[in-house]
């Protein structure tokens, strides 16, 4: 089936149409979609049974962030052993298998089913962090930054300003007590790549090939605020990263 979107009247704000910034809109979006794509109606069906406003428990939750080969795989696992802590991921898993559907589709879509995913994942984060320290990869800043790096052409200075709105956590979507984004040198995320040998995301690829739009990433997720990201050097070897990450989080959690 010949699959058509209309993204709504043309504006000067194409980066605010693409990234929803509160539960209302991807319903809305997920909706306008839902019936040339039914995974979308899947989607919304999750969603939907959700409750709104999702309040944390009292263990601590911690995001990591940070571009693919920067270590977060190991880093999260290690640090949900160490704590004996749960390991959630952005998507979640009740709708990571259709992740490559709406990789495949416009951007408005796309990022509806992205954001939805930290809204569904925020009610399993609000469940499990009654119980256990809550580890997550990935969440609300990863879908922020890739989108505002590829709605935005161009170099860094490009970007919206520091204190644009597109850098704040929706008032709607839990929040984490802390954010980690991990970096390595461009050379040794690339190194590590090759070593993985796994098929490569358009957005990888895209990484790869195309410094700036790297850059972009990478300045979008240090524009973040509310919460901001600390960032962690995540070249040393994983005990190093480890201890810093554990020292981190320690002091800045109620462990």
């Amino acid at each position: 089936m010949l699959r058509r979107y209309a993204p709504g009247p043309p504006g000067p704000q194409p980066l605010r149409r693409a990234l929803p910034s509160a539960a209302s809109a991807v319903r809305d979006r997920l909706r306008e979609c839902a019936a040339w794509i039914p995974e979308a109606g899947a989607v919304l069906d999750l969603l939907e049974k959700c409750p709104e406003h999702q309040k944390k428990g009292g263990f601590p939750v911690v995001v990591f962030e940070g571009l693919d080969a920067t270590g977060k795989t190991t880093v999260t696992q290690s640090v949900k052993d160490t704590l004996n802590g749960v390991l959630l991921r952005s998507p979640p898993t009740c709708i990571s298998q259709w992740r490559t559907i709406f990789d495949d589709e416009p951007a408005p879509i796309k990022r509806a089913f992205y954001a939805a995913g930290n809204y569904i994942l925020a009610s399993e984060i609000a469940k499990a962090s009654t119980q256990a320290p809550v580890i997550i990869d990935r969440y609300w800043h990863s879908t922020a930054a890739y989108t505002i790096a590829t709605e935005i052409n161009g170099k860094v200075q490009d970007l919206p300003p520091v204190h644009d709105e597109v850098y704040q956590w929706p008032e709607d979507l839990l929040k984490p007590d802390l954010v980690l984004l991990l970096t390595v040198d461009p050379e040794e995320r690339v190194r590590r790549l090759q070593r993985r040998g796994l098929e490569k995301t358009k957005e990888e690829a895209e990484l790869e090939a195309n410094s700036l739009f790297r850059q972009r990433v990478e300045e979008s997720y240090r524009r973040m605020v509310n919460p901001a990201c600390q960032e962690v050097d995540a070249s040393p070897s994983k005990e190093e990263v480890l201890k810093t990450v554990l020292q981190l989080i320690k002091k800045h959690c109620a462990l």
